[in-house]
């Protein structure tokens, strides 16, 4: 156990092309779920935690929901929709890293939501208030609540991005954890412990725990600062 650690502490500071790949791979995968879900989250839950409407409670509900989904129930809809006999085959994303992307993007979206409906609903009605009374317009307004959700904003895409770098079922069943292809860190692991590779597996293990380490500290940190404001 002591031989791997101490290997894979060399391997993480002279890093192999194979190691290299697998990082890159997770990045582009993390990166543009992430950023796709803070897109759609944001403005839908915006919407959510600003809005009167009457099926407000109705999506707040199927949104909870499915922030619960198990991620292999993801990958199953995902593998039957795009794989030889679902409605999508033609678009050929079976085992690419665009469906891994795609899976992704499902499951962080809810989660996204949640987190900007719940703190702008605290928000958003003195806000609403206030513009009523200065006589601002809609776009106004919505650009005022988002300007003081800023820091909501980052904190959504940490936790966006943490929950990309670490989520391993739903990526394995629709990328296949394709070596030089669509292998991630949480399928590398997997796949590389199996094997009896504890070198890779734990040269990824510590990168990933950093990662998450950073995004948490960052989160905190945050989270901080808004006690501090408000």
């Amino acid at each position: 156990m002591k031989t791997s650690l101490i290997r894979a502490i060399n391997l993480i500071i002279s890093p192999t092309e194979e190691l290299l790949d697998i990082l890159g791979t997770t990045a582009k995968m993390s990166l543009s779920s992430s950023l796709i879900a803070l897109v759609i989250g944001v403005l839908i839950g915006i919407w959510l935690g600003s809005s009167k409407s009457k099926v407000k409670s109705v999506l707040i509900v199927i949104n909870r929901t499915l922030v619960g989904m198990p991620p292999v129930v993801c990958g199953l809809i995902l593998f039957m929709l795009f794989s030889g006999v679902g409605p999508f085959r033609h678009l050929q994303w079976m085992f690419s890293v665009q469906l891994m992307i795609l899976a992704q993007v499902l499951l962080i979206t809810p989660i996204v939501i949640s987190t900007m409906e719940t703190n702008i609903a605290e928000i958003a009605g003195p806000i609403k208030e206030n513009c009523r009374g200065l006589g601002l317009s809609k776009s106004q307004s919505l650009k005022l609540i988002l300007n003081e959700s800023v820091y909501f904003i980052f904190s959504s895409y940490l936790m966006a991005f943490s929950r990309a770098i670490a989520e391993v079922g739903a990526v394995s069943m629709v990328g296949g954890a394709i070596a030089w292809k669509t292998n991630v860190m949480t399928t590398a692991i997997m796949m590389y412990t199996n094997r009896g590779d504890f070198t890779l597996g734990v040269a990824l293990g510590i990168i990933l725990l950093i990662l998450s380490s950073i995004v948490n500290i960052a989160v905190t940190l945050i989270q901080r600062r808004l006690t501090n404001v408000n």
